[in-house]
């Protein structure tokens, strides 16, 4: 149980905060109290709390479950509450959100290598080689540690990256979601309390947990979720020029404001927790509304389903496999509706290279890992994200027996024909797999997911995008058919000279000359005059 500090009993001295093992000791506002998220009796380090010893007046004392009324401190007004339709809202979902999410999810899985300083590095290459991402733990996301202060303390071993939560990137989401709400996200902060955490992760549901256990969590999830440091090397795209952005936090805690309860003996308990959040400077150029509009950066967002956060909560212990690849696919799912995912690449995202590789030169680790495998595509059919298997390179026969067992009647009697016909063919429902089952899968492709009705609507919405995108490419094909050669070549059929086109356009004859070399281009009511005097269907 952790201790409590009473205010009118504290005289200051400062002689218990040094003493303290795990820094749960704070100092705001020129008053001592104790972070019950940290505080554990000094559990492991000494007999007896050093807080209680070190003290002149026995000032701490066990924290208790509060009684009766209890004055509350005011808060100040946080961010509105996301999915205000109840299902989903709209999230920031470029590459660096993704990459990000990745990273909070896989962990160890991905390939870290050790930068010039030792210092733990995931780089990951984009846009064909031309450019890269690279991501760094920072140590420590204690809001009063400012990189620009002083260089940051990176981590250099793996342990510390393992202990990651992959709870982190629900957080992760839930920031990105907030940020799309803001127009200059790299200045703006946003606020989010406890209160909403608790909705958005379904966490208001666990009964079994206690409101300092809760704080305690959610407080390590946000600042492990604000431990990333990310490097950008980006090539021009387009229009877009390139840019590179070096050791920014991806989010920023600004933050945390703690919030209290008194009682009768003047005893304060944490009560709430409210932070700050504020994106890096990748959301200059990666969510930017302004800039997209110039035609300077980009902003690219998708829908965040709120059934994604809560299955995730719930099923992060026992299938974490499942869990990562629900991450992955809500941003593969942009995509479209066919994806078309190799099970190698589906197996890399949930257990990672090293356990494939395993898997390759033992028996009994790749028959475990197809049973894990076939499982977690059965937790993702439960949760509505159905698999829709390739019949060429997935075909029954190495499919899962869940999957073959969704054809099976409801009713009794056709159940029972069902069974009869299928005891009387030559191969039954039940066999086991075949001879190099493991070597078929690595060629098997899952074409698409279907996926639950709060997800459909990210894919409508990806559909008419892709759709628009793929119009104005029409119209903008249309458009570029007419210059140059074309109207080089239809001028010559009829014998015109570029004066005598310019004459009968109505325009001058530099400006024939510009478009034939390609210099401008036509516009709409231009390209009806030249395909009228030129004779172009």
């Amino acid at each position: 149980m952790p201790y409590t500090i009473p205010n009118n009993s504290c005289v200051g001295c400062d002689n218990c905060r040094p003493q303290c093992p795990t820094g749960a000791i704070k100092i705001e506002n020129d008053e001592y109290w104790i972070d019950p998220s940290l505080c554990n009796n000094c559990e492991g380090y000494y007999p007896e709390p050093q807080c209680v010893v070190a003290c002149p007046t026995n000032s701490p004392i066990p924290w208790q479950a509060k009684r009766g009324r209890c004055r509350v401190e005011p808060r100040e007004v946080t961010s509105p509450d996301l999915f205000s339709n109840g299902k989903s809202n709209p999230f920031a979902s470029a590459i660096v959100i993704w990459e990000a999410c990745n990273v909070l999810a896989q962990r160890t899985s991905l390939s870290w290598e050790t930068d010039e300083q030792g210092n733990l590095c995931y780089r990951r290459q984009v846009y064909q080689g031309k450019g890269a991402i690279a991501f760094h733990i920072l140590a420590s996301a204690d809001p009063s540690t400012s990189v620009t202060e002083k260089p940051p303390k990176l981590v250099t071993d793996l342990g510390a990256i393992e202990a990651l939560d992959i709870r982190n990137a629900c957080i992760h989401l839930i920031f990105a979601a907030y940020a799309t709400s803001l127009d200059r996200p790299w200045e703006q902060e946003f606020a989010i309390d406890e209160r909403q955490l608790e909705k958005y992760l379904g966490l208001e549901k666990r009964k079994d947990l206690s409101k300092a256990v809760k704080l305690a969590l959610m407080k390590n999830l946000v600042q492990q979720a604000c431990s990333l440091m990310i490097s950008i090397d980006w090539p021009q795209q387009g229009q877009v020029k390139g840019f590179s952005v070096t050791g920014s936090r991806l989010w920023e805690l600004v933050s945390i404001q703690h919030h209290f309860q008194e009682d009768e003996l003047g005893c304060k308990y944490l009560v709430g927790l409210t932070f700050k959040v504020r994106a890096g400077i990748w959301a200059q150029h990666f969510l930017n509304k302004q800039g997209c509009k110039e035609r300077t950066a980009f902003y690219q967002y998708g829908s965040l389903p709120k059934s994604l956060l809560t299955t995730v909560m719930s099923i992060w212990q026992q299938h974490e496999g499942a869990a990562r690849l629900m991450l992955w696919l809500l941003f593969k799912t942009k995509m479209g509706k066919e994806q078309r995912i190799t099970v190698p690449t589906l197996m890399r995202v949930a257990y990672g290279e090293e356990k494939i590789t395993l898997a390759f030169r033992q028996r009994e680790e790749r028959k475990r890992l197809l049973r894990t495998f076939e499982h977690d595509l059965e937790v993702l059919n439960h949760y509505g994200m159905k698999p829709c298997f390739d019949p060429v390179t997935y075909p029954p026969a190495i499919q899962p027996l869940w999957a073959k067992l969704v054809d099976i009647p409801e009713d009794p009697d056709e159940a029972l024909e069902f069974w009869m016909n299928d005891g009387g063919n030559t191969s039954r429902l039940t066999d086991i797999g075949p001879r190099g089952k493991w070597n078929l899968l690595m060629n098997a492709r899952i074409l698409a997911f279907d996926l639950p009705p709060d997800w459909e609507q990210q894919i409508a919405d990806s559909e008419k995008k892709q759709q628009r995108t793929a119009k104005n490419k029409r119209k903008s094909k249309t458009t570029s058919d007419l210059i140059g050669d074309q109207i080089l070549r239809a001028r010559k059929n009829l014998n015109l000279s570029q004066r005598e086109l310019a004459k009968l356009a109505g325009k001058s004859q530099s400006w024939i000359r510009d478009i034939e070399k390609g210099r401008l281009k036509v516009k709409l009511e231009d390209q009806v005059v030249l395909r009228k005097v030129l004779g172009i269907a």
